[in-house]
């Protein structure tokens, strides 16, 4: 067996010695080919554990054409990344899931529409397996970008398949936004409010489409006053908030399509002495703890799995790169993941 001196990094030849197999089969094994049976494999590994190798990166490339990484590009600037806490929740469940299957996770922010070349680029140039891609918008072209580049993706959130048609068999996650939406409403219509109003999120994004849609199913015949659009952020909020008690100072609840803009109102109406719940109820959507259960008074919202989302959006797009490597099992389906209301004290 090859004398390893002491402090030197252990090498593949070292490894097969202890192991009793060709460097051949100790690399197709160390670096995740097929083909060795499993008394071989144990022997090598157990030799990788005792010497402590570390396999090469270049080398684990080239044997299984994986690059042991995965893109997670956000279509939003740094300053709302990092400012909201949906995303860090989502990441958080991406990277554990990515974690759990010793994948390297590559965050691409976009920060501005010259971003987008550099991330073709980056997707484009080999450095990834595949892409998480999420926040999208109506005339976001990530879809195209991640098409061109020929790599699996997983959508967070549902595209608009009138901006990208052709990538309609992408899957994606979401949340049931109209249903959890109609929940909303309707909780609110039957605590005896008679004039609620909408916050709604930003119009080129299809879960404020689907939380505006869910309000009007409950309220077939919508006042155009009772509406503001908002950003899905707390400054928005405020300022929808303001602006709908200039214009319908009779209103008596308020769904806001996240909890962030639902904070902004609630500091409006606290601001200006109006009750919450007595006077105005508010429910908020997405039922984060750093947001909801901190507002004063604490928030009544509609809960979706943000990390769970994320969690499944990885789990996806590695289900989907081994189908491509092994040519076995069916494409990954989208997934909606279910609803609930929180109750709280706004509403």
């Amino acid at each position: 067996m090859p004398e390893q001196s002491p402090g030197s990094r252990p090498t593949l030849e070292a490894v097969a010695a202890r192991a009793g197999v060709s460097r051949a089969t100790a690399s197709r094994v160390v670096n995740g080919g097929d083909g060795v049976r499993k008394p071989l494999v144990d022997k090598v590994l157990k030799a990788v554990d005792e010497l402590g190798y570390i396999p090469n990166h270049a080398a684990r490339t080239l044997v299984t054409r994986r690059t042991g990484a995965v893109a997670v590009v956000i279509a939003e600037p740094e300053i709302r990344i990092f400012s909201d806490p949906f995303f860090s929740q989502q990441i958080r469940g991406i990277s554990k899931e990515l974690t759990a299957h010793d994948t390297q996770l590559v965050l691409l922010l976009v920060e501005g529409p010259g971003d987008f070349d550099r991330i073709a680029r980056y997707l484009s140039g080999g450095h990834v397996d595949g892409a998480l891609a999420f926040s999208l918008h109506t005339d976001d072209p990530l879809p195209a970008i991640t098409r061109r580049a020929g790599i699996p993706t997983v959508y967070g959130g549902r595209p608009s398949w009138t901006a990208d048609p052709g990538d309609q068999a992408v899957p994606y996650v979401d949340a049931d936004n109209r249903g959890g939406a109609r929940v909303a409403v309707r909780y609110l219509k039957d605590l005896g409010r008679e004039r609620i109003a909408h916050i709604g999120g930003p119009p080129d994004q299809t879960s404020a489409m689907d939380r505006l849609d869910g309000y009007r199913d409950i309220l077939l015949d919508v006042d155009p006053t009772l509406v503001a659009e908002g950003a899905f952020t707390v400054e928005s909020g405020a300022r929808a908030m303001a602006e709908l008690l200039e214009r319908r100072p009779d209103l008596d609840a308020v769904f806001a399509a996240n909890d962030l803009m639902a904070s902004g109102a609630l500091r409006v109406l606290r601001e200006r002495g109006v009750a919450v719940p007595e006077q105005v109820a508010i429910v908020g959507f997405d039922d984060m703890d750093s947001v909801a259960e901190t507002t004063d008074p604490p928030l009544t919202t509609v809960n979706q799995d943000i990390e769970g989302q994320g969690r499944l959006m990885a789990r996806l797009l590695l289900r989907g790169l081994d189908r491509d490597r092994t040519g076995n099992g069916p494409a990954p389906d989208s997934v909606i993941t279910p609803t609930t209301l929180v109750r709280r004290a706004s509403a």
